[in-house]
């Protein structure tokens, strides 16, 4: 299995999409790990990670805190700092980079911020590899919609770091490069549904950016299925992208409020911020084959397309938030099926903030 007997590296591990996917890494899904390694700069989060563990009941959790005790490691570090990296990464067989810097405003007010985690991080892993002599064998970006098109600084350092993991295939062909790149992470850490559920607590107003704002809808268990198909089945040099659906803010809140007499304030666009989520662009479009539940970008380089291109073509156009816009009722049950819709708000901000 994939993780059989394997170290696995994960950059910002202790974020919202790192730590489940440690989670699930450590309950052995794709095979035991021999090693997790969570690389982080946060003390504090690794601290409580380890205190979530160690309060699970025996009872119900036995398998993943036995995991915990004999297989995770957490490391104080920073992807900014070259020695740090390197220490990580040269015990690593896999690296799953999701170290960033990912709120838009905060990008644009500290751009060279962005570009030192979101950028020379990367460039720390690859160079870590190629100048160590590293045998890892794979390395996932984790990327985001944003660096499609991108329009922020945000966005703009992420497009920067997928070309620099997918570069990094050239240079070095023992290890494959590759990368994800997917939208709105339902309940995540700064995401919009943990906002509107404290607001709603507090009674209002729910504050909208725009209505027809349109985004796209992702759990953090699909997140990690993401970064999990692309380990097993992407080329050097790819990008999977998950075939989502998409939902505007407006129907996102006012499913959340239900019958709850919260008012909605109308705010305006923040700055840097999109209107409408691609996932895939025109440009892309014409290198994007479909497989099952994704697209996978092939990569434009032409050393790393080798393969004669016999997939059939997944898109003839961009895959844009705008596209397939799901309806009130239908967001509902979505964000029902993901238990984020509970009759008690004070229980529902405690599980998505938890």
């Amino acid at each position: 299995m994939l993780f059989k007997d394997k170290t696995i590296l994960v950059t910002g591990g202790t974020g919202s999409m790192g730590s489940r996917l440690v989670r699930r890494a450590l309950g052995g899904e794709l095979g035991m790990p021999k090693k997790i390694i969570v690389f982080s700069r946060d003390e504090a989060k690794q601290h409580y990670m380890r205190m979530e563990y160690q309060r699970r009941a025996p009872a119900t959790d036995d398998i993943v805190y036995n995991n915990f005790t004999n297989v995770l490691e957490c490391r104080i570090g920073n992807v900014r700092n070259y020695s740090d990296v390197c220490s990580a990464v040269r015990d690593a067989d896999i690296v799953i980079n999701a170290a960033a810097l990912k709120q838009v405003p905060t990008c644009e007010y500290f751009p060279g911020q962005a570009v030192l985690t979101n950028c020379v991080g990367p460039l720390n892993i690859v160079r870590a590899i190629e100048e160590g002599g590293y045998p890892v064998e794979t390395v996932v970006s984790i990327s985001t919609d944003k660096a499609c098109k991108p329009v922020n600084v945000m966005g703009m350092t992420k497009s920067l770091q997928e070309r620099i993991f997918i570069s990094a295939n050239i240079l070095n062909p023992r290890t494959r490069f590759i990368c994800v790149r997917y939208g709105n992470v339902l309940a995540s850490r700064g995401s919009v549904v943990p906002l509107f559920l404290d607001q709603i607590h507090h009674g209002g107003p729910v504050t909208l950016t725009v209505p027809g704002m349109t985004r796209f809808l992702l759990s953090i268990d699909q997140a990690v299925d993401t970064v999990f198909c692309a380990l097993r089945e992407a080329k050097r040099g790819e990008t999977y992208v998950p075939r989502a659906p998409s939902a505007t803010i407006e129907n996102i809140a006012r499913a959340l409020i239900g019958q709850r007499d919260v008012p909605i304030k109308i705010i305006g666009i923040r700055p840097g911020e999109k209107t409408h989520e691609i996932m895939v662009s025109e440009e892309e479009a014409h290198h994007c084959v479909r497989r099952g539940d994704y697209y996978a970008i092939l990569p434009m380089l032409p050393e790393l397309r080798s393969d004669v291109l016999d997939e059939s073509a997944g898109l003839k156009e961009e895959f844009s938030s705008a596209d397939t816009v799901l309806n009130p009722a239908d967001t509902a049950t979505l964000l029902r099926k993901h238990r984020l819709m509970p009759e008690d708000i004070s229980a529902g901000i405690a599980q998505v903030l938890r």
